[in-house]
């Protein structure tokens, strides 16, 4: 089967909820527990196997129920009939809402096998925001040493962990990691193996975007289906069949092409049911419908003459009105309101209402008649009314009966409650290079990127493009490598040499690199935050390792924050520039 007959179907996912495991005891000390903490999935497990929990960083409760009753995760069957009530731990890609975050730390421990009554005795990896507030920091800390008595905790970023754990985990490596999540896409330049926090650069535009921007457009397109183009739909159109085109433009023209159109549009079919468009009815519900029809065309015939009857009636009296002032001998009057009535003499006058008195006798005499038909127990109309009547339906049921017959045949119930996705398939990926689409005033990702390098000598541009690394769960397009290396192209002198390289498990890898860090860094070693450091440095203290933030005391920050920075370094690891 050729691709332009494919209808694709959706696959309607309904989570399950997630088993609970057995605390894992393979070893005399406490095993790490590493949480990739994302804003659209959260990835939990022991560091000395896989992730076992993936699920959904959202809660659902309604007002006023009570904390037991929130949903979290895969108990939540399906998200649509309850997006209204769901709610996030993240504004973008930090967390903000602990409530939510704890509710979702309680998820995981309770399926992982750890009962958090008293106090967990394993140690965390817990994945953070690039340039994380230490105010944001130090409330998670906080909910960890003293709500759950966590004995150590490492934070770190996702896209570093992914870096690291693609590269071979070298300390001096150099690259530059191009992320791109739910909410936000970062640049993150790595300069001999630590993050040069400073030159972040962060383009508010993700996943989520991409997702809403879809649904919108195909709400536009297909109004009459606009109820069941439900966002959870969209996020399986983006997810499976979109793709970034390496050349955007020259792609849209190719579009333009019928055939090609055929060929590489997306049909998906919505669910339906009923009688729609056309579809046959029996003789009796035909034979129902045209009854109701000819009762409802007798009603308005009879008000349309009974309102002509009373309308005649008035125009009759007010002729006879005229014709009395001739008789009562006032001339001037009469000939005046003969101008009036446009009528030249008294004769002309005499002959119309003769005539509208006839016209009133037999409307008198019609109405007598249809009011005693109607009387009778088998009420039918007359034989000229009949005629009438057929004649007005058929009129009315000419254009109908052609709209439905070029329905049936051009198209069918099911075409109806189609989907075409044609050049949306470029267009929302492409909110990434290019946020004006959406109405974003912010450079693209590959602005930057140009942007991030320009901060550099010419020799650490060139260690920084040998090793640009693309990572996330929105950088999964087919041909993103691709408009990548189109893209480094135009911005890299003429002849040089760049290389781009792509993490086996984008969404994934995050969890991998934290698992690997974990098992080559023991805890007690260099980056892990026990509970005398958190009561002595305070919660927002950060133990910097190979792929973590930099770390800047409260104090110190505000100190900078109220004079000229000497160092701007020292700024990076307070809220990041945006671009």
């Amino acid at each position: 089967m050729s691709a332009k007959h494919i209808v694709y179907t959706f696959e309607e996912h309904k989570s399950k909820p997630d088993p609970v495991f057995s605390e894992d005891r393979g070893c005399l000390e406490p095993v790490p527990l590493v949480v990739d903490n994302g804003s659209f999935q959260c990835r939990a497990g022991w560091a000395s196997g896989s992730p076992q929990l993936v699920f959904r960083s959202v809660a659902a409760r309604s007002r006023g129920a009570a904390r037991g009753d929130a949903l979290v995760g895969n108990d939540i069957p399906n998200l649509e009939p309850v997006r209204a009530t769901l709610k996030s731990a993240f504004d973008r890609d930090a967390v903000v809402n602990l409530d939510i975050q704890e509710l979702v730390l309680d998820y995981i421990f309770s399926h992982v096998g750890i009962s958090s009554q008293g106090s967990v005795e394993h140690p965390l990896v817990v994945t953070e925001a690039v340039c994380n507030p230490l105010l944001l920091r130090q409330s998670l800390s906080e909910l960890l040493f003293e709500c759950y008595g966590v004995p150590r905790v490492a934070y770190g970023v996702d896209s570093l962990f992914s870096f690291y754990g693609n590269t071979g985990a070298d300390p001096a490596a150099s690259g530059l990691v191009l992320s791109s999540g739910h909410h936000c896409s970062h640049v993150l330049p790595v300069v001999s193996g630590r993050l040069d926090a400073w030159n972040c650069k962060r383009v508010n535009v993700g996943g989520a975007q991409a997702a809403a921007y879809l649904q919108r457009l195909m709400q536009l397109k297909y109004p009459a289906n606009q109820a069941a183009v439900t966002l959870s739909r969209m996020e399986e159109v983006l997810h499976t069949h979109c793709c970034i085109a390496e050349d955007y433009q020259h792609e849209l023209e190719r579009w333009r092409n019928p055939e090609f159109f055929q060929q590489e549009v997306r049909r998906f079919q919505l669910p339906y049911t009923g009688r729609s468009l056309g579809s046959c009815i029996s003789a009796e519900e035909r034979n129902e419908r045209r009854a109701q029809q000819i009762r409802r065309l007798q009603e308005i015939n009879s008000r349309r003459r009974e309102e002509k009857l009373q309308e005649d009636q008035r125009r009759l009296q007010s002729l006879l009105a005229v014709q009395g002032l001739l008789e009562h001998g006032s001339l001037e009057l009469f000939h005046r309101s003969l101008q009036e009535l446009n009528m030249d003499s008294a004769e002309e006058l005499q002959s119309y209402i003769h005539k509208l008195s006839i016209s009133l006798q037999q409307q008198r005499l019609l109405r007598a008649q249809l009011n005693s038909a109607n009387q009778s127990a088998d009420a039918e109309p007359s034989a000229d009314e009949g005629k009438d009547l057929e004649a007005e339906l058929q009129e009315n049921d000419e254009p109908s009966s052609r709209a439905s017959s070029s329905s049936q045949t051009a198209l069918s119930v099911a075409e109806y409650h189609q989907l075409l996705v044609g050049t949306e398939r470029l267009r929302v990926p492409e909110i990434i290079f290019q946020p004006s689409l959406i109405g974003e005033e912010q450079m693209g990702l590959m602005e930057c990127v140009q942007f991030v390098l320009q901060q550099y000598s010419p020799e650490q541009q060139e260690a920084l493009v040998q090793n640009v690394f693309l990572t996330g769960g929105n950088l999964q397009y087919p041909g993103v490598k691709e408009r990548v290396e189109r893209e480094l192209r135009a911005i890299r002198p003429f002849q040089s040499h760049f290389q781009v390289n792509v993490a086996a498990r984008p969404s994934l890898d995050g969890w991998f690199g934290a698992r690997e860090w974990a098992l080559r860094n023991p805890p007690g070693t260099q980056g892990w935050i026990s509970r005398e450091d958190y009561e002595e440095q305070g919660g927002e203290y950060l133990k910097e390792h190979c792929a973590s933030n930099r770390f800047i005391s409260l104090q110190k920050a505000k100190l900078l924050l109220s004079s000229e920075p000497s160092d701007p370094e020292a700024l990076s690891v307070g809220t990041e520039p945006s671009a």
